[in-house]
């Protein structure tokens, strides 16, 4: 479980997080949802260490990760994967490769073992068959599952997602919903998604936090948040949903 108390963070003065607190539960996928502008990817960046908040904590199954000392840092912070919007992939590295980076950079494996574990990570996906294409020879459905492959490759038990279904098509972007919480289930991850997709929540979101003007406005599911009676988040779906 992941624990934010009291997050704050501005930038010139100009509030981006007001503090923010929530629960993100084990073995669900917990969706932060939200305009653009308001405080989704600020929040993430600082959950992962990216951004420093000026006051607060993030706890990692109890162990506060902005206080702790560096080994218990980086100990957190081989447990996280991270997808990142667009995949993120390297041009030059061949798909294999890609999965296989955390692997090359924060284990001693050998290269049977590493390419084996990314292996099995791209069967997961279902691509197992593209392992040696480059990323400029698959599609961007095919980039996120990489991608996701990526980011479960070191058996995290904390999965961040940047907003996955940016860019895709109504299809594709169904089958990465679905991908995310059957592994986040499989694994017995705390998952976090950040996104404005709302198809994408109805689909996936066990639990939601909305956030507006860096604010949480509102906590819930997607069996309630179409009956939050909170003026904020009915006028954000009311843009949202046809």
């Amino acid at each position: 479980m992941i624990e934010i108390k009291g997050l704050s963070k501005s930038f010139n003065g100009r509030v981006v997080l007001d503090d923010i607190s929530a629960n993100f539960q084990q073995g669900k996928t917990n969706m932060v949802i939200g305009g653009s502008g308001t405080g989704k990817s600020v929040l993430l960046k600082c959950m992962i260490g990216i951004l420093v908040p000026e006051r607060g904590k993030v706890l990692y199954d109890g162990r506060d990760f902005l206080k702790a000392h560096q080994d218990v840092v980086k100990e957190i912070r081989r447990e996280m994967g991270v997808l990142f919007q667009g995949g993120a992939l390297f041009d030059s590295k061949s798909v294999l490769e890609n999965v296989r980076f955390p692997l090359d950079t924060l284990t001693s494996q050998t290269l049977e073992e590493k390419n084996a574990q990314a292996m099995l990570c791209l069967q997961r996906v279902g691509l197992e068959s593209a392992a040696l294409l480059m990323p400029s020879e698959i599609s961007g459905g095919m980039k996120k599952r990489v991608g996701i492959a990526r980011a479960i490759v070191m058996n995290p038990k904390y999965l961040f997602c940047d907003e996955p279904n940016s860019g895709l098509d109504p299809l594709t972007a169904v089958k990465i919903d679905y991908l995310i919480q059957e592994i986040t289930q499989e694994y017995n991850m705390t998952t976090v998604v950040i996104s404005h997709d709302m198809n994408s929540v109805m689909r996936m979101g066990e639990s939601i936090i909305f956030l507006k003007d860096g604010k949480k406005i509102w906590e819930g599911n997607s069996d309630t948040f179409h009956h939050s009676g909170v003026p904020e988040l009915e006028e954000f779906l009311s843009t949202k949903l046809v």
